[in-house]
Parts: structure tokens; sequence; C-alpha cells
């Protein structure tokens, strides 16, 4: 399978999960407030794994990027145990799913001091990044 169809196929699962799985989501997502037009979806992979205390503290670190204002839901999550098949990658450590509004909300986000502030305390833990963004298909 290419890496194109696979991160497709991988994104796609993930995305039918998120809709799939209301509770997720902060009380921002409810019935009568739709999901966010751009979610954004990064995972991160420890440099040392097997160390609690850098799972623990990049957790809290990503939980701290909740308090952004232009942040409309909010997830933290590591791998599920679900089944393995070869779709499904679960070969990160910690992922985090923010929905904004807009691009607009997304881009403050970036440049916001509490984003900022997490990159620069927590960057020494991650050994990769990546990061999808999706804007909903009207």
């Amino acid at each position: 399978m290419t890496r194109i169809r696979r991160k497709f196929l991988t994104t796609s699962v993930l995305a039918e999960a998120a809709l799939a799985s209301p509770g997720t989501f902060t009380s921002s997502t409810t019935a009568n407030n739709p999901m966010p037009k751009l979610l954004h979806h990064v995972f991160f992979w420890l440099k040392n794994p097997e160390s609690k205390e850098d799972l623990a503290s990049l957790i809290a670190g990503v939980k701290s990027l909740a308090a952004i204002e232009t942040v409309r839901s909010f997830h933290v999550g590591v791998p599920a145990s679900t089944e393995k098949r070869e779709v499904v990658d679960n070969s990160y450590h910690v992922s985090e799913l923010l929905g904004f509004d807009d691009v607009a909300g997304q881009d403050a986000y970036q440049v916001h001091p509490l984003h900022k502030k997490f990159v620069d305390e927590h960057q020494h833990l991650w050994s990769k990044v990546v990061v999808y963004d999706a804007l909903a298909v009207e």
C-alpha cells in the first residue's frame, strides 16, 4: 500500500471515529452546536516512549492548549487497543484533535502565546510530529 493511500485511509478512519463519537469532544460540540468546520489533528512520537514522566508531561502540555480562545473542541488521547489492521497506525504516543470555526481561528492558535509556550517547553520530548488539518465539506 502506498504511503499516500495509507495516510488517506488513516485520516478517513480517524475522521469517521470522531464523527461517530460525539462524547470525545468538549461540551461545545453537541447536537445543537455542530462539529467545528476545521479539525486540527496532531500526532506526537516521544523520544523516550518508555518514560511515563515524559508521557504525562506531554499530555499535560497538550491539555493546556484547550484554553486558547479560538479552540472550539478539544480531545487528547493515546493509541486505543483496537483491532490491528493494515490501515491502522497506532505507532504514535499522544494525539490532540482541536476544532476551529475556520482557518483564521487555527491561524490565531498557531501564533498564540500559549501554543508557542507549549512548543518551547515540550519540543524536547518528541522525536516526530505529524499534523492533519481537515476542512469540512459542505
